[in-house]
C-alpha cells in the first residue's frame, strides 16, 4: 500500500468535507454571532433598581379592597362596597353613642367626626376629631365616653393591598341628634 497516495486522498476528503459543512452552516453561525452580541449588550437591572421601580409604580394612597363587614362582602362593586361599609360603621357608631348623655351634656354638639383606624389584624381604634376651637366642651370627657361606648363591633375585614391586609384610616361624621324628642 502506498502511504503517499492514501495521505493525499484523505487530505482532499477532509478539506472538501469541512468546506461544504462550513458553507452549509455559515448562515447559522452568523445568526448566532449577531444574537450573542446583542445578548452581551443587554444589562440586567439590579434587584434594587427593580424594587425601586416597582415601589414607584404602587399607588400608596389607594387599596385594592376597602375594609368590609360581612353585610357588605356580597357587593361586587368596589365603590358600592366602600359606601356600604361607611354607612354601616356610621350607623353602628351612632347607635352606640345615642344611648349616652353626649347630647344632654353638650347640646351644641350635633355632629362629631370620628377617625376610625382598621388594623391588619381586624382590630379598630376610634379617635374623636375636634375642631381647633373646641373650648366649648370637654374633649377629654367626650374622648373617654367614645372609648367606653365604641366597643363590641362586628368583625371587620381589613383593607387589602396586593393581597396583604393593611392599616387604613378614615374619618366618619356621626350625627348625635338624629331625632328630636318631644
Amino acid at each position: 500500500m502506498n502511504l503517499g497516495k492514501l495521505h493525499k486522498k484523505n487530505c482532499i476528503f477532509v478539506h472538501s468535507f469541512n468546506f461544504k459543512t462550513l458553507r452549509q452552516f455559515f448562515p447559522f453561525f452568523i445568526c448566532i454571532l449577531f444574537n450573542s452580541c446583542q445578548y452581551f449588550e443587554k444589562q440586567v437591572p439590579s434587584e434594587k433598581e427593580l424594587l425601586q421601580k416597582e415601589l414607584k409604580s404602587i399607588n400608596w394612597k389607594e387599596v385594592d379592597e376597602y375594609p368590609s363587614v360581612p353585610n357588605c362582602d356580597k357587593i361586587a362593586d368596589k365603590k358600592l362596597r366602600q359606601q356600604c361599609f361607611f354607612e354601616v360603621m356610621s350607623n353602628l357608631i351612632q347607635e352606640k353613642l345615642n344611648v349616652d348623655t353626649l347630647s344632654i351634656l353638650y347640646p351644641e354638639l350635633d355632629t362629631i367626626e370620628v377617625k376610625v383606624t382598621v388594623f391588619p389584624n381586624s382590630t379598630m381604634k376610634f379617635e374623636p376629631q375636634f375642631p381647633k376651637d373646641s373650648v366649648a366642651y370637654d374633649t377629654i370627657k367626650i374622648d373617654s365616653i367614645l372609648h367606653a361606648r365604641l366597643v363590641d363591633f362586628p368583625k371587620v375585614n381589613p383593607a387589602i393591598k396586593r393581597g396583604i391586609p393593611v392599616k387604613t384610616q378614615f374619618i366618619l361624621p356621626v350625627i348625635l341628634k338624629a331625632k328630636d324628642d318631644k
